[in-house]
């Protein structure tokens, strides 16, 4: 129990800035993941990497405007994430391309356009640091946001949950009973939005979304029900965030590619070994473990 305690816990306990890194992450498992299950449902799983490289222009502007200010940067950056979305909806119904080739168009030139704009003031250093994130360099001010983003999504979550599940399934159905129906998509795009700006500051643009979405289609091969998926997706962050920052504290590697790939590793074994859909499950079914 002592070696298990030196190995796993004792590094969050000794240093501060570990400490403030699991808290950070485990906020951010919290409010990504049931946002991560409705973008799987809705077949949308690719919009989270087209929504994350979108919020970069916003955040090049803020830290052009103010250096490393999280307020300013954070404002760009959900400034810019809505502005993308709603350009890529007008260009939906308007062309006759679909939204996935949309996404694609405008995500590129986002990113391109706020690597652009980052190497006008910035460094390599900056740079790195707004594409990659820096977990270990988490502090007070991004744990509040974390924070705030983690209770303001969780509540959006308590109080329409209805809302979103049924626009996620059944679009057609909502807004023949509902009348405010489009609200809860801008609802939805609101708190993907925010969730992406939150976690840019430990994973950075390029990152971000892979805590929202890798835990969420692991989920899927070990449950079926949305509030078992949720509440599995939410485990296999955590495991995967505390996994993350052990390995990157004892061998020294980046912090945030060593969380993501925990996170993808996981998703890799609930692939070959889950209840359902695996590969397992397919071609070994064990009918007693299945049901």
């Amino acid at each position: 129990m002592s070696a298990l305690y030196t190995a796993v816990i004792q590094p969050f306990v000794d240093y501060g800035f570990m400490s403030k890194a699991l808290l950070g992450c485990l906020l951010l498992s919290l409010s990504s993941a049931p946002l991560g299950v409705l973008l799987m449902l809705r077949q949308m799983s690719l919009m989270g990497d087209a929504m994350a490289h979108a919020v970069l222009p916003g955040v090049a502007v803020g830290f052009i405007l103010g250096g490393a200010s999280l307020p300013l940067m954070s404002l760009g950056g959900f400034t810019a994430g809505i502005i993308i979305a709603v350009l890529v909806g007008l260009a939906t119904r308007s062309t006759i391309l679909k939204e996935d080739a949309n996404l694609a168009a405008f995500y590129l030139m986002a990113l391109s356009l706020g690597v652009l704009l980052i190497s006008l003031k910035g460094n390599t250093v900056d740079l790195m640091h707004l594409l990659f994130g820096s977990v270990l360099a988490v502090d007070t001010a991004a744990l509040l946001l974390m924070g705030g983003v983690s209770t303001f999504t969780l509540l959006a979550f308590a109080l329409f949950y209805r809302g979103l599940l049924a626009e996620a399934f059944d679009p057609v159905f909502l807004r023949s009973v509902c009348k405010g129906a489009g609200l809860f998509h801008l609802l939805f795009l609101i708190l993907v939005v925010v969730n992406l700006v939150a976690s840019f500051q430990a994973l950075g643009t390029l990152m971000a979304v892979g805590l929202m979405m890798l835990p969420a289609v692991a989920a899927r091969f070990w449950t079926q029900g949305f509030a078992g998926m949720v509440f599995t997706a939410a485990s296999i962050a955590i495991c995967a965030s505390t996994a993350g920052l052990l390995i990157s504290y004892y061998i020294n590697v980046p912090t945030g590619p060593a969380i993501i790939l925990s996170a993808g590793s996981l998703y890799i074994l609930s692939m070959l070994f889950g209840r359902f859909g695996s590969i397992r499950a397919r071609y070994f079914p064990f009918k007693h473990l299945n049901q």
